[in-house]
């Protein structure tokens, strides 16, 4: 039980320092908010697994450097209070490395999308609108991106990533999952179980006083947006 904890602590350490980077780094809003405006416009691509997977990989990449640059000017400037020409070059080198996986990010983007900004086609549409593997992929994702997006924006200096905070992810997800299966399955007791187990997921939130009533609900809303975005409107 106590390695449990740990591995719970460790998630949230982990979620709250990308959470507090977002919040005062500049580049890592405009880097988050690019990768949800890629995640969106390869929806309309008809993109096979390998391209998707290096795609994924390529936006991990440019977050993971950014991060690692963040954390080095933090180190830097903690460490060294007055100029110093070595931790310039180490905040400079830490800078290389993100222009590195930006400049591989623009290539990767260049080979992926470049062939395929054309009109769209109906066989493109067809296939995108009959993969719901894929939407789902793409609709976990966004909720994903969006509830640290909004937890570093409206931070309101309780909880944790995990527990408590201005959206509750586990409402949002929960009730995503319960919208994607009302669009994938035309069995309504399945569809109105599937709600029930969200509700129940957010009221558990609630109960448990990790989040109040207002978070769960934005959470859930949230979560309905996206599967309504990607499902009905998109797909």
């Amino acid at each position: 039980m106590k390695k449990s904890k740990n591995l719970i602590e460790s998630f949230n350490h982990a979620v709250n320092g990308i959470i507090n980077a977002v919040k005062t780094e500049r580049n890592l809003k405009i880097h988050f908010t690019v990768a949800i405006l890629v995640m969106i416009i390869s929806l309309f691509f008809d993109f096979s697994r390998i391209e998707l997977l290096l795609l994924s990989f390529t936006i991990t990449f440019v977050l993971m450097a950014e991060l690692f640059n963040t954390a080095i000017e933090k180190i830097v400037d903690l460490v060294m209070k007055d100029y110093h020409p070595l931790a310039k070059l180490s905040k400079d080198i830490g800078a290389g490395a993100v222009l590195i996986s930006a400049v591989n990010a623009v290539i990767v983007g260049y080979l992926l999308f470049f062939d395929r900004l054309t009109p769209f086609t109906s066989l493109v549409l067809y296939k995108l609108r009959n993969s719901p593997i894929y939407l789902t992929f793409i609709a976990i994702g966004l909720v994903i991106l969006l509830t640290i997006i909004f937890k570093a924006k409206f931070y309101r200096g309780k909880g944790t990533p995990f527990q408590g905070g201005t959206v509750s992810g586990h409402s949002a997800l929960s009730f995503l999952i319960a919208t994607i299966v009302s669009f994938i399955s035309e069995n309504m007791l399945v569809n109105t179980l599937s709600f029930i187990l969200a509700f129940l997921v957010a009221e558990s939130r609630v109960e448990g006083k990790i989040h109040s009533l207002f978070e769960v609900v934005m959470g859930a809303l949230l979560g309905i947006f996206i599967g309504v975005l990607v499902f009905q409107i998109i797909g």
